[in-house]
């Protein structure tokens, strides 16, 4: 058998409900969610009882994804399975930081909080919109970027799949153009052009914010958003340098493999990921952990 790497999930899966079952079967998840609560009262059950709409607002969506995260891992490490490496998409990168040892869970967890109002603030500034963009090539859909005003593509999900980041006002344009094209552009129910030029400000704030945060060298491997490479030199730079850059997944995920990963456990809400990695490479396993049938259903 090759290596495992745990792969945390990103913003945009999350639902009513996630994460209750670990909590209730796992005393390594509830821990998780007994952690956040005492930093941000009430987390756990924003993320039992919270509708769709109030889980959606980046205020409450990232801690709450990244408690569910962090919990699963948490929950399958309990069982004795263990990642030889991490990686996260977007803010699941914070839980992979927190998993790994480079951050305490709770310098974790606050720190995704100031992210959280960070980029709400830089999005509540530029009205910026997303969308995903299937059918074309990411090649291709770099040229059409160029050739419109503010935008840009921001998350290199698979060979079939981009993220473009752009302005509210120029989604029906861009939904045209790559019609055109014979791909097909869905916007995305988020709240700001993440992942940008648009998240400058944030950036900025949470290099800021980091100056305070202790942050150690890593005792599992954590591979980068920014960079599609393990953790190295100025990790804060990495940290901060996420939230204004694209995130380089297909590259994550093929570079995880040539380190001899066959194995991806994608712990937290949904299954985008393990989506996305078999359209990568279908002949690794992926596996998604996000309640109790699916913790159990592992097999290693």
């Amino acid at each position: 058998m090759g290596k495992i790497a745990f792969v945390f999930s990103g913003q945009g899966a999350q639902y009513t409900g996630m994460g209750k079952e670990l909590y209730q079967c796992s005393s390594a998840a509830r821990a998780v969610y007994d952690m956040a609560d005492s930093i941000r009262p009430h987390t756990s059950t924003q993320c039992f009882t919270a509708d769709k709409e109030e889980l959606s607002l980046t205020l409450n969506t990232q801690p709450c994804v990244f408690t569910a995260d962090l919990a699963a891992a948490c929950a399958v490490a309990e069982r004795g399975i263990k990642p030889d490496f991490v990686a996260g998409f977007s803010l699941g990168e914070i839980a992979a930081l927190g998993f790994s040892g480079m951050v305490s869970y709770e310098a974790a967890f606050k720190l995704v909080c100031s992210r959280a109002e960070l980029m709400n603030t830089a999005a509540q500034k530029t009205q910026g919109a997303m969308a995903a963009v299937v059918k074309l090539t990411p090649q291709r859909v770099e040229e059409i970027c160029k050739g419109m005003d503010k935008t840009y593509p921001v998350n290199y999900n698979s060979p079939a799949q981009t993220v473009v980041a752009t302005t509210k006002e120029n989604i029906p344009n861009l939904v045209a153009v790559v019609k055109g094209e014979k791909g097909k552009a869905i916007p995305l129910a988020v709240s700001g052009a993440f992942h940008s030029p648009f998240m400058s400000d944030a950036a900025k704030g949470l290099g800021e914010y980091l100056n305070d945060v202790t942050v150690n060298e890593p005792q599992i491997p954590v591979y980068a958003n920014y960079t599609a490479q393990a953790y190295s030199g100025d990790y804060k730079k990495l940290i901060t340098a996420q939230v204004e850059n694209p995130v380089q997944w297909q590259k994550t995920v093929e570079n995880l493999i040539e380190q001899g990963v066959d194995t991806f456990i994608e712990v937290g809400v949904g299954k985008t990921l393990t989506g996305l990695i078999k359209k990568i490479n279908p002949e690794v396993t992926a596996f998604n952990v996000e309640d109790k049938e699916t913790l159990d259903n592992i097999n290693i």
